[in-house]
């Protein structure tokens, strides 16, 4: 197995280097398989979907449905995938950001009873206090 930086990454999904994006594509397309996929760890998932929208003014509805497809790819590996579904699920429904979602649900899955925070958009999600 052989784990997935998000430079390359977004080379791979927007193919808009025409030296680095052939280079992403043949390494992953090459040794990302079913038995030996490649790994895609959060901070690259949360990596990716502010490239995604700061960089290439990717929508929100967008970015997630990149992260959906990901998911979805027996090639690609997602570390705790139920729980980078649980946060898509969030986002798609919220007003925070993916990465807030997903530290919830990470910090929920290792035991944490809560998450205790200051951002209001997060507020209204399960699991979460905001501090005032």
């Amino acid at each position: 197995m052989i784990g997935i930086d998000t430079n390359v990454l977004v080379r791979y999904i927007t193919q808009d280097d025409h030296v680095q994006s052939p280079l992403a594509t043949k390494i992953i397309e090459k040794n990302c398989t079913r038995d030996t996929p490649g790994f895609i760890n959060h901070i690259v998932i949360c990596e990716l979907v502010w490239v995604l929208k700061r960089c290439y003014k990717v929508s929100r509805k967008e970015s997630m449905a990149v992260i959906e497809q990901i998911l979805r790819t027996g090639q690609l590996q997602v570390y705790q995938p139920q729980v980078v579904w649980q946060a898509l699920k969030e986002t798609r429904s919220g007003t925070a950001d993916f990465a807030d979602y997903l530290n919830v649900r990470i910090n929920k899955n290792i035991g944490c009873l809560e998450t205790i925070t200051f951002d209001k958009a997060l507020g209204q999600t399960d699991g979460v206090r905001i501090l005032e």
